[in-house]
């Protein structure tokens, strides 16, 4: 095994993917302990304030177990408290679909690493979006499995809640009145009709259900996003409250419902969203701007954090030269039936993308 601190410029669902990852080259966000280095968090003072990890997690042995060499840890969002990607410290790892726009994060870096095809599959987390955002922005496939489904011992917390072990992957093999699509401003043929048409053709389309989510949402779960963003302070808070209080560390800037979701999609429904609400906001966007679109970001991303749902965000080409993506949702517990839905469909919407791009 082979491990460098690299500027990534450089269970069921995790023996789904290492039964695949043999030989295969993966990275590792700066989250994950690994036994002779430093976890460093995303942030200098935080790698200068603490010990070398003693032990590596367990869901690294696990897939350096499955045969994969790991080439690395990655950059990520200090602290993984932010959703764009940036850091001040390490520098920001370039998008390479769209190199003047935000990579995405927490997890950038191992996001960057799949989608520059420098490694095969990349170890990441996911809180509120920390795959699923990166992975839309890149242009890659990215799995948030149900939570807890992967151990996440040795893993920083952020807001246990919420924290989730995830991957990214090009390959989906490696992988194994408010509609919510109105929330992008990604015309509507270029995404949900690319998932219906493939759907339809696979499946036939009587199995495809159309729904006003939003209404349901507020029906049953009418604080969705504000539960998952409050609580998810608070834990962070909790976590790491008191070392930021003593180091003072320097920060770059802008740093129950389960049951009734779980009720809406049963044992074998799959829910169809876009991932995130638009296209990557442009490097070094005003924050205020960012916040807006954080907003209406977190109305998509809170449904897997506060259900507890595993979600794949799969690529859907490009718009207007700028990466989208769409996202399918199955209830907590059925990531190997969402896995096995989004590789029979991958080849499928790889073609209606070309024939809607015509």
């Amino acid at each position: 095994m082979e491990l460098s601190r690299t500027n990534l410029c450089l269970s069921l669902p995790l023996q789904l993917m290492i039964n695949h990852c043999m030989a295969s080259l993966f990275a590792v966000k700066d989250i994950f302990d690994v036994e002779g280095y430093v976890t460093g968090f995303g942030n200098p003072d935080w790698a200068r304030t603490h010990s070398a990890a003693t032990s590596t997690a367990p869901a690294v042995l696990a897939v350096l177990g499955g045969g994969a060499t790991c080439v690395g840890k990655t950059v990520m969002d200090e602290m993984a408290y932010s959703i764009n990607g940036e850091n001040i410290h390490y520098g920001t790892p370039i998008n390479p679909c769209a190199p003047d726009r935000v990579p995405g994060g927490s997890s950038s870096g191992s996001a960057v690493a799949v989608g520059a095809k420098l490694v095969d599959f990349s170890l990441g987390t996911d809180t509120g979006g920390s795959v699923r955002v990166p992975a839309s922005y890149c242009g890659i496939l990215g799995f948030r499995p149900s939570h807890d489904a992967v151990p996440s011992a040795g893993v920083i917390p952020m807001a246990q809640s919420f924290d989730t072990v995830g991957w990214f992957a090009r390959d989906p093999v490696i992988l194994s009145q408010e509609d919510l699509f109105q929330l992008s401003i990604i015309p509507n043929d270029r995404l949900g009709q690319v998932l219906v048409k493939s759907v339809e053709k696979i499946y036939g389309g009587h199995i495809v259900k159309h729904m006003v989510l939003g209404d349901y949402v507020r029906e049953r779960v009418p604080t969705l996003s504000n539960v998952l963003r409050s609580l998810q302070r608070y834990e962070f808070k909790d976590n790491h409250g008191e070392w930021i209080t003593a180091v003072k560390p320097e920060l770059g800037p802008g740093i129950s419902e389960r049951a009734a979701l779980a009720t809406l999609l049963q044992d074998f429904g799959i829910l169809a969203i876009p991932t995130v609400p638009g296209p990557p906001p442009k490097l070094q966007t005003d924050p205020t701007t960012l916040e807006i679109f954080r907003a209406k970001a977190f109305s998509l991303l809170s449904i897997a954090g506060v259900s507890g749902f595993c979600q794949v965000s799969i690529p859907l080409g490009m718009y207007e030269n700028l990466p989208v993506a769409v996202s399918l949702l199955a209830k907590q517990g059925s990531d190997a039936f969402l896995l096995n839905v989004v590789e029979s469909l991958y080849g499928t919407l790889k073609e209606q993308v070309e024939i809607t791009g015509k």
